[in-house]
């Protein structure tokens, strides 16, 4: 059985059929070895997919510098009734202001988040961990080398994202008048 030529439209489905394979994201860089391609035409490749998979049930997700095939986040509600699994569970707020820290000041540690909210956060890393929402990435090198969070891969599935470049520009808010019995963490 031969191989398919390495044109465009080639590449585009050989990188099709590894994507549909892996186990979980995988790096652009891996992906042009495997197919002794040029990374420069892997990731044009790629774009190509990306944009060729909007109109259809699948997503190619792009985190960082990999890629992962995924489903369409509209489509959720079909996949999950099909699979019987439950969505999941609602987010707090503390847990939603965490994740947007985390989100656009990755990587960030939690006395940087602490220091944006003014509140303790530990509960509510844990939840974004145990949900798979965010990472442990490293340690930063600043005084007791606090641990670094940054988003996953499933951050941006379960929002609709195709990559962080995606998210919202951030714009100045005023900040609310802080009231007694405000949520402090959840």
């Amino acid at each position: 059985m031969g191989t398919l030529p390495a044109s465009d439209g080639g590449l585009q489905a050989r990188l099709e059929a590894l994507l549909f394979v892996a186990a979980g994201p995988i790096e652009a860089g891996h992906l042009a070895s495997a197919l002794q391609a040029p990374l420069r035409d892997v990731e044009r490749a790629l774009d190509v997919l990306r944009l060729e998979c909007i109109p259809r049930g699948l997503r190619l997700q792009r985190h960082r510098s990999s890629y992962q095939l995924t489903t369409a986040p509209e489509l959720a509600t079909d996949v999950e009734r099909f699979l019987n699994l439950e969505s999941i569970a609602r987010l707090t707020r503390a847990a939603l202001e965490v994740l947007a820290i985390v989100a656009y000041e990755q990587p960030v540690t939690r006395p940087q988040i602490d220091s944006v909210r003014g509140v303790n956060s530990d509960s509510a890393l844990q939840t974004l961990l145990r949900y798979g929402l965010i990472e442990e990435t490293g340690r930063s090198e600043g005084p007791g080398r606090p641990i670094l969070y940054a988003s996953t891969p499933d951050f941006l599935q379960h929002f609709g994202l195709s990559s962080l470049g995606e998210l919202p520009p951030l714009s100045p808010q005023p900040l609310p008048d802080a009231s007694p019995g405000a949520e402090a963490d959840g």
